[in-house]
């Protein structure tokens, strides 16, 4: 064999999914690759009716309106004028650099597809294709505990809501539950949930106090009743029920009633898992007892790794929990301090805020306060309080905040006028310590107190960035500077030196990157949502965000979450303190390649964002 038909042969047999194919095949197949060198600036493809290989350089692809979908570099397959993949509208680009590539007729593509499996199945699918089948294989699981746990509360529904119209008797809805056997109906006004009521507020609303029940049903009915959605896991709907002392939460689906799930609904269909360390949270006495409860987070996180659940219901899980214990150190901290002065809200940040948290975070919190405190009377107290919830949960092994990002900071324990004077500033004057803290306290969600303060903050918050563009400019520019680790010619760049030599940083080089696009999209969209993959959903098919890129940004989250959640769960099986840090030895081939597929994703959205916000622009 000729010395350039053997260096085709040992490029293509080192790169997927040419490596599928037998050693017969890859003999043969240099004899039928076509070369053709692209200058910067050229069309591609120069023409169909091939695959194209980049043997060197860089390939832009881009949809009908002119926004990047896809980069291929060194050793990636273009089969879109094959039609053996579905791009949707992306199927035209340029080359980004002067590019060297190898063209491969359709007509020998498809012969080699019929001869290898695994390579047609390659080609069967795009990117997101694959993305989605590596985190299905991931997430396959046997257990049937962990499978109770992951059901969605929606299909725990089997009979259509029960309700009656506000204005009718407290006695005919009465009748009405007893004839339908339920404990619970839904008041209604038209197509509006306005109250709630149980057998309880019959007990103690009516007949206990001495009523005839002739009153219209308004009367005992609990107003604006919490309500939860379909999609949200049974652990999740238990630990929400436990957390609150509720045993009736009305169902929606996208917005609209679907029915109701009761507490016994629940409790009848889990097992042991982690929704009852909710329960032991709640009737906890002491720190102490609270400590004991924190330390089986570590094997509840095996547990769970151990059983393939997607990362981000392990997030939704511990999230929970966490919680949960800091609104039972409140309510100790309540118990030993006397009742607040004014109302407040203790508020999350960072992973626990996004429902993202895997064991044992550190803290990032801070309370929101009524306009009607007044430092000299009332700091001495709220400074109390802060000290003892955030001392408690570094007892629980939820570490002090680094950065000082905790109540315990007299800045991050402000009234509502402060907080909201706040974030005035940091979106009118984005300078570098301003978008620190946006990045640190633009996730922020209440926890527990008085909830309707925090309403104006956040209504506030999403109003003045999305009309500032000049802050998203240097909130994308700061998202930017968290890169995927991948290098000119695909390979991984990984971390030199120290502790965690020659190993990829999951977290900052791929988590983070999709937290950050996700804030900065949410914050131009004026969209609510705090957790990443919600922020993603609610930002999908805008002209911010296209559904494939979306879907794409998801899948390449969980797939490098997964990988993370599975790594730390070796190290706790190991009795070794978890980290972020994963040597590229520890992952399969196939690993490595959807990993760099996921890396892929970020980098083309990373640019995309760069141009759109004008990022790239910024001294």
């Amino acid at each position: 064999m000729e010395v350039e038909l053997i260096e085709i042969r040992q490029f293509l047999a080192q790169r997927n999914p040419f490596s599928y194919l037998g050693a017969d095949l890859l003999d043969e197949l240099p004899k039928d690759i076509e070369i053709r060198y692209l200058r910067r600036g050229g069309a591609f493809p120069p023409r169909d009716g091939f695959l194209y290989i980049v043997r060197s350089g860089a390939i832009e692809i881009f949809d009908d309106a002119g926004e990047l979908c896809e980069k291929l570099a060194e050793g990636d397959a273009y089969s879109v004028s094959c039609q053996l993949v579905n791009l949707s509208q992306c199927n035209r680009g340029e080359a980004s650099e002067d590019t060297l590539l190898y063209l491969l007729s359709c007509e020998r593509l498809k012969a080699l597809c019929r001869a290898s499996k695994a390579f047609s199945e390659h080609f069967s699918a795009t990117v997101k294709d694959r993305l989605k089948a590596a985190v299905s294989t991931m997430q396959e699981s046997d257990d049937p505990t962990v499978a109770a746990m992951m059901v969605e509360v929606g299909s725990l529904i089997r009979k259509p809501p029960i309700t009656v119209t506000s204005g009718m008797t407290i006695r005919e809805t009465a009748a009405l539950m007893s004839n339908k056997d339920v404990s619970s109906v839904m008041v209604m006004q038209g197509e509006e949930l306005v109250g709630l009521v149980t057998d309880r507020d019959l007990r103690k609303r009516c007949v206990a106090i001495g009523l005839t029940g002739g009153e219209q049903i308004d009367h005992i009915m609990t107003l604006k009743p919490m309500t939860i959605e379909a999609r949200t896991l049974t652990a999740q709907a238990l630990m929400t029920m436990t957390r609150m002392r509720f045993h009736h939460l009305p169902v929606t689906r996208n917005g609209q009633l679907i029915g109701m799930v009761t507490a016994t609904d629940l409790a009848n269909h889990q097992s042991a898992n982690s929704a009852y360390l909710a329960a032991d949270v709640r009737k906890a006495k002491t720190v102490e007892d609270l400590i004991a409860i924190s330390k089986r987070l570590p094997k509840l996180h095996l547990h769970l790794a151990n059983a393939s659940v997607t990362a981000r219901h392990i997030g939704e899980a511990i999230s929970c929990l966490t919680d949960s214990i800091t609104g039972r150190l409140l309510k100790m901290a309540e118990a030993e301090l006397g009742p607040p002065p004014v109302p407040y809200v203790w508020m999350a940040g960072g992973s626990q805020a996004r429902h993202e948290q895997s064991s044992h975070s550190d803290q990032d919190n801070a309370l929101l306060l009524s306009d009607e405190f007044d430092e000299t009377q009332h700091d001495g107290y709220f400074a109390a309080l802060a000290k003892f919830v955030s001392d408690g949960l570094n007892e629980c092994g939820f570490v002090y905040c680094p950065g000082d990002a905790m109540a315990t900071n007299p800045q991050w324990r402000k009234p509502l006028k402060t907080w909201m004077g706040y974030f005035d500033k940091w979106i009118e004057n984005p300078e570098p310590k301003s978008v620190m803290f946006s990045s640190i306290f633009f996730d922020l969600r209440p926890v527990t107190g008085a909830m309707e303060l925090f309403v104006p903050l956040q209504q506030n918050i999403l109003r003045k960035s999305q009309a500032n563009q000049i802050f998203l400019a240097y909130m994308t520019a700061n998202a930017l500077k968290h890169r995927p680790p991948l290098g000119f010619f695909r390979q991984f760049v990984l971390e030199r030196g120290g502790e965690h030599d020659e190993a990829l940083d999951l977290k900052h080089r791929g988590i983070v990157p999709i937290t950050d696009i996700a804030r900065v999209l949410t914050l131009a969209l004026g969209k609510e949502p705090v957790n990443t993959v919600e922020r993603l959903q609610a930002c999908s098919g805008t002209k911010m965000l296209s559904t494939e890129m979306a879907e794409n940004l998801e899948d390449a989250l969980e797939f490098i979450a997964s990988l993370r959640i599975q790594h730390q769960a070796g190290q706790i099986r190991n009795g070794r303190s978890p980290d972020n840090y994963v040597p590229p030895s520890e992952l399969s081939e196939l690993e490595r390649e959807h990993l760099k597929h996921a890396f892929r994703v970020i980098q083309t959205m990373q640019e995309t964002m760069a141009k759109r916000f004008g990022a790239d622009k910024l001294g």
